[in-house]
């Protein structure tokens, strides 16, 4: 049980009241991901209230179906990004380069942490160099907080794509995160316009990414009008940076900090609503994270109308027992993808895209509340009533 903790010693907190430098801040993030339960406690990511209709008769062996793809123009081996994780320690790059090679190797895109450590202290970059050293073939993303594009302008952007010679640029929305953590960021006034100004001056895609809490219909129309076609969702249901950022309260002995976190720790939109509320009425490439956690939960996305799905914490915990253990787990997760795909009746992803699925639940309730069709998913396909 989570409870606020009173903090007994004055000097360590008296020096991180004092505002840590944001590489130390970064390592404090790993570190608590890798010890601590940092996940949603009372939302779900809302997979469990989707359901894909199992087909029985389908003319299709297991071994035919594909899991490759495109994503942003580039060849995938499989739907799977290695979504934002970390940078600017000693110990992102041993990170970055266990995953940079798994990467490599699977042909699967990759996403760096918040390149800002980097940006401040040019000794810091090797941090997330290591991982377009590894990555000869394979997408590399870079990665940079909205505030800071408010804050700098477009070459903020541009510097992070030359550091790592990045394929595509995540701009990250961290209003949860920044608004619970004590000192935080909080400057968002004029991100569309950042963005808008962005896109124009920058020569690879942008992908608006949030940190988990989803994204809105409206926000998906608001981003989709200024000229971004890529979202990732990251909802609520998976690691929860108010959960993060309670611990480091903890630490710090803030009991504002605490209860912030605390009461916070589960808001935002489920990944699935935030997914299907995005899907809706726009052309737009989307990235689907946000407590993915199995490739039948990945299968559900796509039939959703996901390009990819991200996954960041089981793969971070999985570096731990190195290069392998990723390699292991990524390879499991696939064999779910195209075990859940056989069931129903897809071979590509093109065509579990076009799968019947059927809501349930709270994600149903929700949906509806907001003027979404759910039949319109369950009576795809050849499915009539006449």
């Amino acid at each position: 049980m989570v409870r606020l903790v009173s903090f007994q010693n004055p000097s360590r907190a008296n020096s991180a009241r004092n505002s840590k430098a944001t590489s130390d801040r970064k390592l404090d993030h790993v570190r608590i991901c890798l010890s601590r339960d940092v996940q949603a406690r009372q939302i779900s990511a809302g997979f469990g209230d989707v359901i894909l209709v199992h087909r029985a008769l389908s003319d299709l062996n297991l071994d035919d179906v594909d899991i490759s793809g495109k994503f942003l123009g580039h060849e995938i081996s499989s739907p799977l990004i290695i979504s934002s994780m970390t940078g600017g320690t000693e110990k992102a790059e041993s990170i970055n380069r266990i995953l940079a090679e798994v990467a490599e190797e699977m042909m699967l895109p990759i996403s760096v942490g918040s390149m800002r450590a980097a940006i401040e202290d040019s000794n810091l970059e090797r941090t997330f160099k290591v991982v377009r050293e590894y990555c000869s073939r394979t997408m590399v993303i870079a990665n940079i907080g909205a505030v800071q594009l408010v804050e700098h302008g477009p070459s903020y952007g541009i510097k992070a794509v030359e550091m790592i010679d990045a394929d595509a640029l995540a701009v990250h929305l961290n209003k949860l995160q920044e608004g619970v953590m004590i000192g935080g960021d909080t400057a968002f006034n004029g991100v569309s316009n950042a963005l808008a100004e962005l896109t124009e001056k920058l020569d690879v895609p942008v992908i608006v990414k949030e940190t988990g809490a989803g994204i809105s219909l409206e926000d998906a129309r608001a981003l989709r009008s200024i000229g971004i076609e890529c979202v990732d969702v990251a909802g609520a249901g998976g690691t929860s940076f108010a959960g993060v950022e309670y611990f480091r309260a903890v630490e710090q002995g803030s009991l504002k900090g605490q209860k912030l976190s605390l009461d916070f720790w589960d808001w935002g939109i489920p990944t699935v609503v935030s997914l299907v509320e995005v899907c809706t009425n726009f052309d737009l490439e989307i990235i689907c994270s946000g407590g993915v956690r199995s490739g039948i939960d990945a299968a559900k996305a796509l039939a959703l109308g996901a390009t990819c799905v991200g996954v960041a914490l089981p793969l971070l915990r999985k570096t731990q027992s190195g290069l392998e253990a990723v390699k292991e787990w990524i390879n499991f997760f696939n064999d779910e993808l195209k075990l859940s795909m056989f069931l129903s009746g897809a071979s590509s992803l093109k065509e579990i895209r076009n799968c019947p699925v059927v809501f349930t639940g709270n994600v149903r309730d929700w949906l509806i509340s907001r003027g979404i069709d759910v039949y319109s998913y369950s009576r795809r396909g050849t499915l009539s009533y006449e």
